[in-house]
């Protein structure tokens, strides 16, 4: 595991995520985009639980909101809860292999897709179906990839 994390990979990391939150992605596909932004926090939480945790994670939240326009602080609860259920399980998760932990990935953004849905929910948007768990699933997909890649880079710069 990864004992010192590099503090410029963390700013470009979340800088990129934010970015990658906000693009443009073809019309017909952006239902299945993934949630970059919660597969960050799920990340360094996970990563590094004694310099990242439930604050950071909904300060990340927060800027989400702004950046997206939606009701402030539904997104910075779903990254704060995402963190907190992170950090309650870290230990267990680190013994775990990489399809269970692609499936935690999975549970864990799932119950954020629903919380941020059931929120929107109630100001008024309309969805129908659970369309809204696909980001769940295409950011399990994307996991190993992710974690594979930042843990090479901060094993070069940490």
């Amino acid at each position: 595991m990864l004992s010192v994390i590099s503090y410029p990979l963390f700013a470009i990391s979340v800088i990129f995520s934010l970015v990658l939150s906000i693009s443009l992605f073809p019309a017909d596909w952006f239902e299945f985009r993934p949630e970059w932004l919660g597969l960050l926090v799920f990340y360094w939480t996970f990563r590094a639980p004694a310099q990242f945790g439930v604050i950071m994670a909904w300060c990340l939240g927060l800027l989400l909101d702004i950046l997206e326009s939606t009701p402030l602080g539904v997104n910075a609860m779903g990254m704060a809860l995402i963190a907190f259920l992170v950090l309650t399980i870290h230990q267990r998760l680190r013994m775990y292999p990489l399809p269970q932990q692609c499936l935690m990935v999975f549970l864990l953004l799932g119950i954020n897709q629903m919380l941020v849905h059931f929120v929107k929910q109630l100001v008024g948007a309309e969805s129908s179906g659970f369309s809204y768990l696909w980001p769940a699933l295409t950011s399990a997909l994307v996991w190993p990839l992710i974690s594979s890649v930042l843990d090479h880079i901060n094993r070069k710069l940490g």
